[in-house]
């Protein structure tokens, strides 16, 4: 089924009508979080802020920023949980971490009045996608600490679709059960879609003549690069819907029916800022910045101005009805994966963006490595099986590179099967010192 378009009146708001409302919920946390919650309240005395005289959102920027380091340093000096807990703690009782994919994971936990917070947002998502009542959620990946998808399982069930859940199985098992239970929605990363893609074509299964209509995809930037959503798109025949969050922040943005490749922030429920990195000056819209976010309602855990390190070009209103701010292109990067190559500033998402138009690569992998006092990219590719000219393949991808990142990259192909394939985040960007 599909349900139709509905735009609550909270996220229709006039722009004015919603800044009144971000100011007063901003306050609300703030006074709840003062002597109550160490890490933050030691923060604010620290910089001279008396929450209580400051006017919202115009005194935003008095505020200070919240970063990750910080946070992963006082849970190492507080094991195990640190001081940014605004509950006792026997409040909580849900945990999550991070990835760890560029660092230390951070351990995170709830009660269940902040994780009903998470699972409105995640909500929000769901209406963008059109998901709801009567729908058939499926979940086909191991359910570990990682937060997203739990909070997806827990919020489609309230909605009143059918939460399917695939862990413990191997990717062939999954597909059976997708089909077994004529699934209508499947929640994975993107990278994972094109995995079950090469699974189908090797049990014999089409993929176009399932019950599947829509991909709701996240953990990876890959939704909103073009090359990448058409071919899960092509290989599917359903929709991808793309959306974006973090353990520490939750559900903070996604993608509407009405228009692919830009995510709407959810500015009820955050308050959000792009601000140049290095000044830490707001950017007009149009402009790359980095995305700033603090979570306005998940008091028991919350984020003050939280840098992201996610790269957003802020864009224009959406003819679907909604007032908040989009980013155009989603995520279109993340400031730490940014390597500089001889003086080129590459990353992953790029890289990715070239190699997923040549439909003859199955899988990839990146390498930077240090030679003298420079780094030196190269790659190797996977091609599908059967294929000829592995040399030709790698000399046309050499030369896209070339043309999009300014960069001669030594190509290679390798035989089938032989790079690693994933469920969850992708490792394709690997760094040797």
């Amino acid at each position: 089924m599909s349900v139709a378009a509905s735009v609550p009146t909270e996220e229709a708001l006039e722009r004015q009508a919603l800044e009144a409302l971000q100011g007063e919920r901003l306050a609300q946390l703030l006074a709840r979080l003062q002597g109550r919650n160490a890490f933050y309240t030691r923060k604010l005395e620290a910089a001279g802020v008396r929450a209580s005289e400051l006017r919202f959102p115009r005194d935003l920027r008095k505020l200070p920023f919240t970063t990750k380091a910080e946070l992963v340093a006082d849970q190492a000096a507080n094991p195990p949980w640190g001081t940014a807990l605004t509950e006792p703690l026997d409040q909580y009782t849900r945990y999550c971490q991070t990835s760890s994919t560029t660092g230390r994971p951070l351990k995170w936990i709830d009660t269940n009045e902040s994780w009903q917070w998470l699972l409105e947002c995640w909500k929000a998502v769901y209406r963008g996608a059109r998901v709801g009542p009567g729908d058939r959620i499926f979940f086909p990946f191991s359910f570990g600490p990682f937060l997203g998808f739990w909070a997806a399982f827990d919020a489609g069930s309230q909605i009143g679709a059918l939460c399917v859940p695939g862990g413990g199985m191997s990717s062939p098992m999954r597909l059976k059960l997708r089909t077994s239970v004529e699934a209508t929605v499947v929640c994975c990363t993107p990278t994972y879609a094109l995995h079950l893609v090469e699974v189908a074509e090797a049990e014999g299964v089409s993929l176009r003549d399932s019950s599947v209509r829509v991909l709701i995809v996240a953990g990876e930037p890959g939704g909103s690069i073009p090359a990448t959503r058409k071919r899960i798109e092509q290989a599917w025949g359903a929709r991808v819907i793309d959306h974006h969050g973090l353990t520490e922040v939750g559900p903070v943005s996604f993608e509407c029916w009405e228009a692919p490749g830009f995510l709407h922030l959810n500015e009820g429920r955050f308050l959000c800022e792009v601000l140049d990195p290095v000044t830490l000056e707001p950017v007009p819209d149009g402009t790359r910045g980095e995305l700033v976010v603090t979570s306005l309602g998940r008091s028991a855990s919350p984020v003050l101005r939280y840098r992201t390190r996610d790269v957003v070009r802020r864009s224009e209103l959406c003819p679907c009805g909604r007032s908040s701010a989009r980013l155009e292109g989603g995520i279109v990067a993340r400031d730490d994966d940014m390597v500089n190559v001889r003086g080129v500033n590459v990353y992953p998402a790029a890289i990715e963006a070239v190699l997923r138009e040549f439909h003859e690569i199955v899988e990839f992998r990146s390498t930077v490595s240090r030679s003298h006092e420079m780094r030196a990219l190269s790659l190797e590719i996977e091609p599908v099986a059967g294929l000829g000219d592995g040399a030709a393949l790698a000399a046309a991808v050499g030369k896209s590179l070339r043309e999009a990142l300014g960069l001669n990259v030594p190509v290679r192909t390798v035989e089938p099967m032989s790079l690693p394939r994933f469920e969850m985040k992708a490792r394709r960007f690997v760094l040797e010192d």
